[in-house]
């Protein structure tokens, strides 16, 4: 598919009919991994729910409506370490401290939702979550940030396009 057509294409599903294939979400994955670092650092993780496992942690770790929002699709939980990017001897460099961190997790994940359109899935990221009953589940270091929960399968339902503000709303020239 074409970027622009891509980018274009692209949308928050809350209905799903099929998982993505584990074939699917590997390489999905690897080229997420393509996705720009501080230094290279590549300082997040995927933890993805694929198995029989999948329901029962839908349950514990999402309010009602993402876990409805989310079913019959699996799940990936990206998370960053902690004081590792933009840090020097234990000190981050700049005000932003682990912000760095979250904006190359962010990145990542738009590379990943991007990678799994392309590959003829669709995504819902998920921010609400219960962040203590997904670290307990997936045995997530307390040296990580958990940042979103995303749900990856084959959509059921065609939602429209939302428009977006105007240009000169979220952009400045000088």
């Amino acid at each position: 598919m074409e970027f622009t057509e891509l980018i274009k294409e692209r949308r928050s599903i809350r209905k799903y009919c099929a998982p993505a294939a584990h074939e699917d979400i590997v390489e999905i994955l690897k080229q997420a991994q393509m996705s720009p670092t501080w230094k290279n650092l590549q300082a997040y993780k995927s933890y993805v729910v694929d198995s029989e496992k999948l329901e029962d942690f839908r349950a514990k770790a999402l309010p009602v409506f993402n876990a409805n929002s989310s079913a019959n699709a699996v799940l990936i939980v990206s998370t960053y370490i902690r004081d590792l990017v933009s840090f020097e001897n234990g000190q981050p460099i700049n005000e932003l401290g682990n912000g760095w961190a979250a904006y190359d997790a962010g990145l990542h994940d738009a590379y990943l939702i991007l990678a799994a359109k392309n590959a003829g899935y669709d995504t819902l990221i998920m921010g609400i979550r219960n962040a203590d009953a997904i670290r307990a589940e997936l045995s997530i270091p307390d040296t990580e940030e958990i940042v979103s929960v995303i749900a990856l399968g084959k959509r059921d339902q065609e939602p429209a396009f939302r428009p977006r503000k105007e240009l000169e709303e979220v952009a400045k020239f000088f």
